[in-house]
């Protein structure tokens, strides 16, 4: 039987608040943190010996959180029910040396991060933002929020070809971005003024990990509001939908130990300790088992029960490109979630993890698609078949279906976010 809904349209509303105040994978980790503190979770230190009570837990490492809810009673055999996304976007990062600039003009020295349209870079206000570590180790969040860099594109004057043969960047050349003037480029200058931004003394900061983002806020689009349009959609839509859904489910009486995974790292491989294809996950679920007093046994007998459903965006037909699709497959926003299926297991899909997908989205009442790449073109992947093949786990892969992915802008339909969520409550649910 069918469920009524649990979040509706205000849930995208609260989702553009969290696109805004996640400039950054660690930006994102402390959006989720507050939103999992305020319904009753508690953070746990990985230093720390951990115990068996019941109640809501999560746990911090960089970019990446994992979070999870051990119900009264819960035996220590008792399987996971996973939501796993990825917190990181492609962007422009801050290399070692950041301070450069040449004809009179000071920019900031940047690498790219993943596989970003470079194009949708270009004369776009940029911001600042991602991590600043002292010298006691410690580590400081900084957000500068306002127009401050530029990569500023060609005049059509000086590159005549460009109608003809289209834009070609040179991602060393072309997209260093603008932030003043002047002749003396000074080592140390970028730094300083983030120090001074995070109130923090001179000299102050030893270490940074630092990530451009676009400034303009994410905005409902179209005659009826129908759609959405923002940035790092690719994957903080499911971070966001994952936190919400446990959030929901936790204080309940459940059959299973719901678990979000959000990981760092999936646009480059995922290969860290803050990856799918790091040690983070496993060794959190196995401590949960330790703690509840079970033996290796018992935690073979979780992960054989248990199923992770990897969320993450897909490809919405395109209307301008309807040929780069398969033909008979589709998604459409606003038409629910989409089952992603690839049988290379470059999606970790197969048909009982498609049941098991189908049944969530029956109980919450929500419609869901199916997704398979163009014979002709390659097929991306996710977390998905990492975990399923370094943890043992049957996995899922699943999404929302957006336009214009690894743009720095992204479109999706303005009802998928909360139908999404909505299914992630009644898989969490067991």
């Amino acid at each position: 039987m069918s469920e009524p809904p649990r979040f509706d349209r205000g849930h995208t509303d609260d989702l553009m608040s969290f696109l805004t105040a996640s400039p950054s994978p660690y930006h994102a980790v402390a959006s989720a943190a507050e939103r999992l503190e305020k319904a009753g979770f508690r953070q746990v230190a990985e230093t720390d010996a951990w115990d068996g009570t019941s109640g809501g837990k999560y746990v911090l490492r960089g970019g990446a959180i994992v979070a999870w809810y051990v119900p009264e009673g819960a035996a220590p055999h008792t399987p996971f029910r996973i939501v796993g996304a990825h917190t990181d976007s492609p962007n422009l990062r801050v290399k070692p040396l950041p301070d450069t600039g040449a004809h009179g003009w000071r920019q900031v020295a940047v690498e790219i991060y993943g596989g970003p349209l470079l194009n949708s870079w270009l004369d776009r206000d940029l911001g600042l933002a991602g991590r600043l570590t002292l010298r006691d180790g410690s580590t400081r969040l900084v957000n500068v929020d306002r127009p401050l860099l530029r990569v500023p594109q060609l005049a059509i004057h000086l590159d005549r070809s460009v109608s003809a043969e289209g834009l070609k960047l040179d991602k060393q050349r072309h997209m260093l971005p603008v932030w003043g003037l002047g002749n003396d480029v000074r080592d140390g200058d970028l730094i300083a003024f983030l120090e001074e931004s995070a109130g923090l003394a001179a000299g102050e900061v030893t270490g940074w990990d630092l990530m451009t983002h676009p400034v303009e806020p994410p905005a409902y689009l179209g005659r009826d509001k129908e759609l959405l349009a923002g940035p790092r959609m690719d994957n903080l839509l499911s971070v966001h939908a994952g936190v919400a859904a446990l959030a929901a489910v936790s204080g309940t009486d459940l059959p299973c130990v719901p678990v979000l995974a959000a990981f760092d790292h999936e646009e480059n491989g995922s290969q860290s300790d803050t990856g799918a294809d790091g040690p983070l996950l496993g060794s959190v679920l196995e401590r949960s088992v330790f703690a509840r007093g079970g033996s290796f046994e018992d935690r073979a007998r979780a992960f054989a029960g248990t199923v992770c459903l990897s969320s993450d965006t897909g490809h919405a037909v395109h209307p301008n490109y309807a040929e780069r699709h398969d033909p008979t497959h589709h998604p459409r926003v606003n038409g629910g979630p989409i089952l992603k299926v690839n049988v290379n297991n470059r999606y970790a899909t197969d048909g009982s993890g498609r049941a098991v997908f189908a049944a969530a989205c029956e109980k919450a009442n929500v419609p869901f698609q199916s997704f398979v790449s163009n014979n002709s073109m390659p097929c991306g992947t996710t977390i998905g078949p990492i975990t399923a093949a370094r943890h043992g786990i049957k996995t899922v892969d699943i999404g929302v279906a957006i336009l214009s992915m690894h743009s720095v802008r992204e479109l999706c339909g303005a009802n998928d976010p909360y139908l999404l969520a909505n299914s992630l409550v009644a898989f969490l649910e067991g």
